[in-house]
């Protein structure tokens, strides 16, 4: 069985293929706060792609928040993006 991070990230490239993508989990510096859900991630996803970076940030970040709709649903509380 694939990771969620391996599931997400080959979701990413299947669907928007980036030349690179580095997913990184950063739960364990959101602890301590209030908001903070155990059973969910709190992720920085840094995409390398040439057409997203063309797409505009708006645009290409609605683009990555659709395709992960229901990981967003499910299990990922918070999702910052840096495309490059």
């Amino acid at each position: 069985m694939m990771s969620f991070f391996k599931e997400v990230e080959a979701k990413i490239i299947d669907n928007l293929n980036p030349d690179k993508i580095l997913i990184i989990d950063k739960t364990k510096l959101h602890i301590k706060h209030k908001s903070f859900k155990s059973n969910k991630f709190y992720l920085k996803i840094i995409i390398k792609s040439e057409k997203l970076k063309s797409m505009g940030k708006i645009n290409s970040h609605k683009a990555i928040y659709s395709l992960l709709k229901n990981e967003i649903k499910e299990k990922i509380h918070a999702l910052e993006i840096e495309i490059n």
